[in-house]
């Protein structure tokens, strides 16, 4: 588990504690006239746990993409992938040995006018995958 996560981890348990009324290191309840009880804290709190959620969410997310997702393309990658594009690779294939989407490498190819889309693909849905030239 990445620091990060824990770091979140532990934010939204203390979070949750204080939400309750619980002090989070001891257990114990908090006083009636505890600062936390005044509605605008306990909103902001709520508020601060849904978005430790999202951010939460947000990272795993991100942990199952691509190792190279959003990293610029270099020269030596490009050539690498037109030789394997010209040597009638599978784009899923190319995709998994250059640690990027499927939907990048149709975007590279595309743009370096090796593949053609047609003009109803939306999603990977309904794609003309061919070979200019």
């Amino acid at each position: 588990m990445s620091a990060p996560k824990n770091q979140i981890q532990r934010a939204r348990t203390i979070l949750d504690s204080l939400v309750q009324g619980v002090h989070p290191k001891t257990g114990g309840t908090l006083p009636e006239d505890s600062i936390i009880n005044e509605i605008d804290v306990s909103r902001a709190m709520v508020t601060a746990v849904i978005a430790l959620d999202q951010m939460s969410a947000r990272l795993a997310r991100r942990a199952q993409l691509p190792e190279s997702v959003g990293k610029a393309w270099t020269e030596g990658e490009e050539q690498r992938l037109k030789e394997e594009f010209s040597a009638n690779e599978a784009i899923a294939l190319i995709a998994t040995q250059h640690g990027r989407t499927i939907r990048a490498i149709e975007s590279r190819l595309e743009k370096l006018g090796l593949l053609k889309m047609s003009a109803n693909s939306f999603a990977g849905r309904g794609r003309r995958r061919d070979k200019r030239g």
